[in-house]
């Protein structure tokens, strides 16, 4: 059994922040029907670096977000596709969608008028800044959301910032707050079997994300520090040199700082009325890092991973994405799953990270190839094969 068997979910997203909320249900076990437009379907089939695969719409963007789902195409501009797509929504437990506040009421398909035809229906609509406000109707991406968060200025050092993060983080985290958003809404729908609207904000989404910085700033006063790779909490904890490369120490506790002065031969500086208390390092941990660096690095990376876990300080290498991808920990996790792509051949795609005991999930089918499933789905509603055709030939699927 997994955890959302028998769930159906109808996936009308693009690109990321959607996708990878659905692709979560999917990982768990619910059918994740994704609604595309004919013509070329989701944005993310022609993103990624591989120019062949976007040709193909199969693009590695898209890639990362679609294992275990289908592919129905409808153009919803069409009278016809919005009949065929309010009879799915009869059948549908959870649909989801990213567009601009108001696209689909616009359309005739929004909440008001799908509750009607399926009172227990679960619909999640993900955006920028949310259905309401003042800034309700922008456009946004998520390089906006980072700088109007607040998560560009308070990164970097004072040689390089305001710094966005390395990866679309305010897409990622929106995604995972629908997942769960979704999951609890059909939780309170098996208690009192009714549906409800749920309204997701990128922005919303990730400034909880900063709640250490924010509580210093609203509840202590204290502005945020440009630290780079320093820890704010504590000190020594940060990035450190070595004779081959970098790594990270993170001796937070007090006794956790006074083991790496032993193993370091610096016991001196315990005493140190400058580092002997947590505070005090704080403040002079510029002055205490050099003392360090010129110890660690006498000795490789590796010398000191294992010399210092073993006293029970944290510490690791810094590793490239491809080393840190092929880490034995992460095989051992199997966080990745391989999957044959029609076109493409053997893949390796992020599994589901969470390990259930009694309902474990993860990759069973590639993402699918546009409109794979779509004679399979609209049969299932009603529909034969020759009504089908004739939708194709009038470009309504």
């Amino acid at each position: 059994m997994k955890l959302m068997e028998g769930i159906r979910v109808l996936d009308l997203t693009n690109v990321l922040s959607g996708p990878f909320a659905t692709l979560h249900l999917a990982w768990l076990g619910a059918e994740v029907i994704k609604i595309e437009n004919p013509k070329d379907g989701d944005l993310a089939r022609k993103l990624g670096c591989v120019p062949d695969y976007n040709k193909k719409l199969m693009g590695t963007s898209f890639l990362a977000q679609n294992a275990n789902k289908k592919s129905v195409t409808l153009n919803l501009k069409q009278e016809k596709a919005k009949e065929i797509f309010k009879k799915l929504a009869a059948t549908a437990d959870v649909i989801v969608e990213n567009f601009r506040p108001g696209v689909m009421n616009r359309l005739g398909i929004g909440y008001d008028a799908l509750k009607v035809i399926n009172p227990r229906l679960v619909y999640c609509a993900i955006s920028g800044f949310g259905q309401t406000g003042p800034d309700a109707d922008k456009p946004a991406y998520d390089q906006i959301i980072q700088g109007l968060s607040g998560v560009m200025a308070i990164n970097g050092d004072e040689r390089l910032n305001p710094l966005r993060a390395g990866f679309p983080l305010c897409d990622t985290v929106g995604g995972l707050n629908a997942a769960f958003a979704i999951s609890s809404a059909l939780y309170y729908r098996e208690k009192t079997g009714e549906g409800q609207f749920i309204d997701i904000a990128l922005l919303d989404s990730v400034m909880p994300l900063m709640g250490w910085v924010v509580a210093n700033l609203m509840i202590g006063g204290q502005q945020p520090q440009l630290m780079g790779n320093e820890n704010f909490t504590a000190a020594p904890s940060g990035v450190f040199k070595t004779k081959d490369g970098y790594l990270n120490i993170a001796a937070n506790k007090q006794e956790q700082w006074e083991m790496l002065a032993d193993i370091l031969n610096l016991s001196e500086l315990k005493e140190d009325p400058r580092f002997k208390e947590r505070d005090t390092r704080k403040k002079n941990r510029y002055e205490l890092k050099p003392l360090l660096d010129e110890k660690l690095m006498e000795q490789n990376t590796d010398y000191w991973v294992e010399i210092l876990n073993k006293h029970d300080i944290p510490s690791g290498a810094i590793l490239d994405l491809g080393n840190a991808l092929s880490a034995p920990q992460i095989e051992h996790r199997k966080t990745f799953e391989q999957v044959n792509v029609e076109g493409i051949g053997d893949l390796k795609l992020f599994n589901i990270t969470a390990k259930f005991e009694k309902t474990p999930g993860g990759v069973e089918t590639p993402p699918p190839l546009l409109s794979e499933h779509t004679e399979e789905i609209l049969t299932g509603i009603g529909y034969t094969l020759e009504e089908i055709k004739e939708f194709k030939e009038k470009q309504i699927v």
